[in-house]
């Protein structure tokens, strides 16, 4: 089998990516920031086959010479990890937008460097849907981009950083004969391998963590981590996989989205959930997204959410990541 490389390989996506890489029989090279860190590392090397067939190794993403090292005699590289300050002052643009750009680039410039056949690149529908131009009822997809002038006003940096670390990554692909797959996930929910709280996993904890008096008019995409690695290892085995995939389940109002949670947690917690919207007014409308695409090339069936937020909640609660309700005047 291949021997291909995993960025950020023990975080929340990278981890489920690892996961499904080894129990496909590959050799995988974990590259991670620091490889002697058993705390985020040891349930990687817990997984079916990581004795065998795993290499943990060190990640350094401000330099495309050290990449290349670690890319060497890669069949693929699945870029997940997000090059970001730790701890952020009052420059966006130096301390989230450039690492992730820079990041990305140097990825790029020494997986070409190194022969590398396939990059797939995890990006975010944080690229496609935040323009003010497209209307509600405008479906979106592969073809959208987000507006950088909407993100710099708005401060979505994180989106930002996201959109030009991508299109720059196209631009080197276009230019050099490294073969780009990028997958674009909605927010990513689903039951977690690592044993700490991620971005996306605490917006669920949260809700049930807290208890919140009222929730925000708010509407998102939601997919399941199991869904969105998969994406990604059938986007480097399917030679036919071109461009980007929007990779999402569905699109809910926050409402929505609590009325399914309060179905698979405990009444006790259910009760607790927020019921009042923070506003009055009509609901924000709910994405329009079409996923034809990654369903017909990368043949995905997504997991229901309902299904995603079960298996959730129950690997939240084996991980020790529930705890008891405190009151909250924050927003849900």
């Amino acid at each position: 089998m291949p021997t291909v490389a995993v960025t950020g390989a023990g975080g929340f996506i990278g981890s489920w990516i690892v996961r499904i890489l080894l129990d496909r029989g590959y050799q995988v090279r974990a590259a991670v920031r620091d490889p002697h860190d058993e705390l985020k590392l040891a349930h990687l090397k817990q997984l079916p086959g990581a004795p065998d067939r795993l290499t943990i190794v060190k990640l350094d993403l401000s330099s495309s010479s050290a990449i290349e090292a670690r890319v060497q005699g890669c069949d693929g590289v699945f870029h997940v990890a997000c090059a970001m300050a730790a701890k952020l002052t009052r420059d966006p643009h130096a301390e989230i937008v450039q690492p992730i750009v820079d990041g990305t680039v140097n990825l790029m410039r020494a997986c070409s460097s190194a022969g590398v056949t396939r990059v797939v690149l995890t990006s975010t529908i944080g690229t496609m849907y935040l323009d003010p131009s497209r209307g509600d009822s405008a479906p979106i997809d592969e073809q959208c981009w987000s507006s950088l002038e909407f993100m710099e006003e708005t401060g979505e940096w994180y989106c930002l950083g996201k959109t030009l670390a991508e299109s720059a990554a196209w631009q080197i692909s276009m230019k050099s004969e490294l073969d780009l797959v990028v997958i674009n996930p909605s927010v990513t929910l689903g039951p977690v391998l690592q044993p700490w709280q991620n971005a996306s996993s605490s917006h669920i904890l949260r809700l049930i963590n807290t208890k919140f008096e009222r929730y925000l008019n708010r509407s998102q995409a939601y997919v399941d981590v199991r869904d969105v690695a998969l994406a990604h290892v059938e986007a480097f085995e399917r030679q036919g996989a071109r461009g980007r995939y929007l990779c999402a389940e569905s699109s809910l109002h926050r409402a929505e989205l609590i009325d399914v949670l309060r179905e698979v947690v405990p009444p006790e917690v259910a009760a607790r959930l927020p019921s009042k919207m923070v506003t009055g007014g009509e609901r924000a409308a709910r994405f329009v997204i079409s996923t034809e695409k990654i369903r017909r090339e990368l043949g995905l069936k997504f997991r229901p959410l309902k299904e995603c937020l079960k298996d959730s909640v129950e690997s939240y609660r084996d991980k020790g990541l529930l705890v008891f309700p405190r009151a909250s005047p924050a927003l849900a």
